[in-house]
């Protein structure tokens, strides 16, 4: 079972008489019976009229937010993120779920307005956005928290203190998601005592627990439990085997009788089955969401991710292999055409976020030397984009426990000046790592990331072809900018590292202190390093060994 609450707040409602008549006529498209025992009351929000639940005399925990009549989309686990969610929007959901949050882990986080962006975030101890939202999207997102799955389904006695205590608690309208139980008559008992709890709305997901999409979602209990019901009921589960397009939709609602319909992979595959005009090209579609992905600073992986479940079976295709390959934000814009517009975004929120620092000097992303001695930067390291391969063997360094959340901040001096990130890790190493990233950037020397001299030299997802010289293949063009995809680097001979003294001296590789490896200098380089000094030269190499920081593995 999920709980799910409104995510933003909404303008003040006023109540207005409602005649029998209007009683009469429901907001589920005219259905007649399916609302027993309730009345329907008039919100007025915005200029619009909304109808609100009103039972015994009292509002039902419902503010502007109405669910009758309604095209929803479900929360889906990494995927319900705010791109996905304005694009929803964008192609006429009425409402938007994001994906399921655990309750510990907001509790934890800190809500911080970012101006840069225009968005409000919740942000981790660990400086990762646990949450996103913007104003597009107020009085439309629904915000989903719970513990996962349909674990609560066997509990009923706590389900219903949880909802009566969420409803009693807050203002704002509450609903909760459920699977059907395994008996017709045992589901019935539990959404009647889910309803007398308060909530706004239910959703059903027509499958018992243990079932996947491949089974099919049983309509009939659906409608059951919509016409035992006077809340509005949401039918979920129809994407496999009733929902291809947007008229599929209606025929879904009125085989179940529900009240509104909320649409998960079938929206995850084209969110563009909102439109009443059709579908739209998936390619404008995945282009329309890379765009919000940029534009509001989502992670890669997570943009990545979502585009990878649009291209399903053409995964195998050009554009899907340069976008299972791509390693970056920029390589995924150029992967679809979108180059310029990546660069033209990226300068505009540097300028933004620069002008915003320049307000509050105390926030600055550059080296600042504190009463200590110590430079510090507010660096956290990437396990994903860094490479792990240096010519620097480890400074000495120490680490210091923060004992509320057991995070990590590490402090590396080198050449007798100390350098630390201010952002705390629950990794040792990785809070090392951040340290060095510190002194190595106040140095002005690559710090090792992926690709860093070039996008495409952390391709390394991509297949080599690794074949005889005569082989007619290797005489192919490859594809556009690719080079190998495990490079290595060789010094410049007679040229000198800033940070002298670092530079290992023995005949073989040795791990530093802090996870890199190191070579003898004057030697070659593998990997894109912290080592890797300014001017180097990246060339092919069939047989170099790169790995990603806190793994020992071979790509």
């Amino acid at each position: 079972m999920r709980t799910t609450g409104r995510g933003s707040s909404g303008p003040r409602t006023r109540r207005t008489t409602v005649t029998s008549r209007a009683r009469q006529g429901l907001a589920d498209g005219g259905r007649r019976g399916s609302v027993r025992h309730a009345e329907l009351a008039n919100c007025v929000e915005g200029g619009r009229i909304c109808r609100v639940q009103q039972r015994r005399g009292m509002i039902v925990n419902s503010l502007s937010l109405c669910y009758h009549n309604k095209l929803i989309l479900a929360p889906m686990v990494r995927v319900g993120t705010l791109p996905m969610r304005l694009l929803a929007l964008d192609y006429g959901a009425d409402i938007v779920y994001c994906e399921e949050l655990i309750d510990l882990k907001m509790l934890q986080c800190k809500r911080v307005v970012n101006e840069a962006l225009s968005t409000v975030d919740f942000v981790a101890p660990d400086d990762r956005v646990v949450f996103r939202t913007c104003e597009r999207e107020q009085n439309k997102v629904v915000f989903q928290m719970g513990g996962m799955g349909a674990a609560l389904l066997s509990d009923p006695d706590k389900i219903e203190k949880i909802l009566s205590t969420l409803v009693k608690g807050t203002h704002r309208p509450v609903t909760c998601k459920i699977r059907i139980l395994p008996s017709l008559e045992d589901t019935l008992s539990l959404v009647k005592r889910i309803e007398r709890t308060g909530i706004a709305a239910i959703a059903v997901h027509g499958r018992k627990r243990e079932e996947r999409p491949q089974h099919p979602v049983s309509c009939e209990a659906i409608k059951a439990i919509a016409e035992t019901l006077s809340i509005p009921v949401i039918a979920n589960g129809g994407s496999h085997d009733h929902i291809q397009g947007y008229l599929d939709i209606e025929d879904f609602r009125r085989a179940t009788a529900a009240s509104s319909v909320m649409v998960a992979r079938a929206a995850m595959w084209n969110p563009s089955i909102f439109l009443k005009e059709g579908p739209r090209p998936l390619e404008e579609v995945m282009q329309k969401y890379i765009r919000y992905a940029v534009q509001y600073d989502n992670h890669y992986t997570n943009t990545k991710y979502c585009l990878c479940q649009m291209l399903r079976e053409q995964l195998e295709s050009p554009q899907g292999r340069l976008l299972h390959a791509a390693q970056s934000s920029q390589e995924i814009c150029e992967a679809f055409g979108l180059g310029a517009f990546y660069e033209e975004t990226t300068r505009e929120l540097d300028a933004r976020r620069a002008k915003l620092l320049a307000r509050s000097p105390e926030e600055a992303e550059g080296p600042v030397e504190d009463t200590s001695g110590i430079i510090k930067m507010a660096i956290k390291f990437d396990r994903v984009g860094q490479g792990q391969s240096s010519g620097l063997t480890g400074p000495a360094s120490w680490l210091v426990q923060r004992p509320l959340d057991r995070l990590f901040c590490s402090v590396v001096t080198v050449a007798e000046q100390k350098y630390q990130s201010t952002l705390w890790d629950k990794s040792k190493k990785l809070a090392e790592q951040a340290a060095a990233i510190v002194c190595l950037r106040s140095q002005g020397l690559p710090e090792g990331r992926l690709g860093e001299e070039s996008p495409s030299l952390h391709k390394r997802k991509r297949e080599a072809l690794d074949q005889d010289p005569g082989d007619p293949r290797t005489q192919e063009p490859a594809m556009p900018g690719e080079l190998c995809k495990k490079p290595f680097v060789a010094l410049a001979s007679g040229q000198e590292s800033p940070l002298e003294g670092w530079m290992a001296v023995g005949a073989e590789h040795q791990p530093d202190a802090i996870g890199q490896f190191s070579a003898p200098a004057g030697q070659e380089l593998r990997g894109s390093g912290l080592g890797q000094q300014p001017g180097a030269r990246a060339e092919g190499c069939p047989e170099c060994p790169i790995s990603l920081s806190g793994s020992k593995q071979r790509s």
